[in-house]
């Protein structure tokens, strides 16, 4: 038992009367496996994981790790491109459903269409999109390094950004580059409310206003700060400010309160009027089956190898141009 204050107590998830942790635990060991989540996950998984980051520091994590098996708890092209990284290790993912909206609304064979248009286009897919649409790229970028990355580009050449027209439009203007975009979007970062931002903004007039660039337009435009989950928990650990509203999925709001606890966050209302915007499919996983994938070992995640070639070489480029 974890004891807190008074006679209150805590028991640690158990499914069946099993310590659900003590048996991840003793599987991790076992099966000589590394769990990677991202920061969108449900803190339980945060704080059972060996690694917590946005996707630009996992997929370095999934890079350099010794592991015989990734558990990436994430969504469903996380652990592709977790495998693409490490075709010779075991990857899992606790439920195979875990999808995106972002990449689905960027099916590989309507991208090839799109490709065609502009032949002499050079390609920078967002890494939330499948293996197929990364194959068919040129760079892979994450939020964290988009800007940085397009910077890097000789301003002769014309870019095609795909899938996230909200991030296409905010690294647009960061940079000063015309792009052409992709019209996909995250379901979880379009349905914020502006009126409950605009709210909480009027509540609590000395808090920041931090968003994530997957967000619509109107919101950027009320934020303080724009930046990947990584940037804007680093902006809140450094900022002078001591409370801040936060536009982007819940969960990072977990690791902002364990890293700073002397600090106040806030999350934003969806349009519907709910208290959070939990990702429906990162919130797939949980503590039951990433227990059940160590103990049977799936589900696996596996690829063409012709198909894992071709999107590995986007993805070392991002790496090696990202400072």
């Amino acid at each position: 038992m974890m004891h807190l204050s008074g006679s209150m107590t805590i028991s640690p998830p158990s499914k069946g009367g099993i310590d659900l942790v003590h048996e991840i635990n003793k599987l991790r060991k076992k099966r000589n496996a590394v769990i990677l989540a991202h920061y969108y996950q449900h803190p339980d998984i945060q704080d059972v994981a060996d690694f917590i980051g946005d996707s630009l520091e996992l997929c370095r994590k999934a890079a350099a790790t010794e592991a015989d098996v990734i558990v990436f708890c994430g969504v469903h092209f996380m652990a592709e491109t977790a495998k693409i990284l490490n075709p010779n290790k075991t990857v899992l993912i606790p439920d195979v459903n875990a999808g995106c909206s972002l990449a689905d609304d960027c099916p590989s064979d309507k991208f090839e269409k799109f490709r065609a248009k502009y032949p002499d286009h050079f390609v920078v897919t967002y890494i939330n999109c499948t293996a197929d649409v990364k194959a068919q790229s040129d760079l892979i970028c994450t939020s964290s390094n988009a800007v940085e990355l397009i910077k890097k580009i000789p301003k002769d050449k014309e870019i095609l950004f795909s899938p996230d027209k909200n991030l296409g439009k905010w690294v647009q203007a960061q940079c000063g580059r015309e792009l052409t975009i992709w019209e996909g979007s995250c379901v979880v970062h379009e349905n914020f409310s502006e009126e409950a931002l605009l709210k909480l903004q009027l509540e609590h007039p000395e808090a920041k206003t931090i968003a994530h660039p997957e967000c619509l337009p109107n919101l950027l435009g009320l934020a303080d700060y724009i930046g990947s989950t990584t940037k804007l928990l680093k902006y809140a650990d450094e900022s002078e400010s001591s409370s801040f509203i936060v536009v982007t999925e819940p969960g990072i709001l977990h690791q902002m309160r364990l890293k700073i606890p002397s600090k106040i966050f806030y999350d934003v209302p969806g349009i519907d009027g709910c208290s959070c915007n939990e990702c429906p499919y990162m919130r797939l996983n949980n503590l039951e089956n990433l227990h059940t994938c160590l103990l049977n070992m799936e589900p696996k995640i596996e690829m063409e190898e012709d198909i894992r070639l071709k999107a590995l070489r986007p993805i070392e480029l991002m790496l090696e141009m990202s400072s």
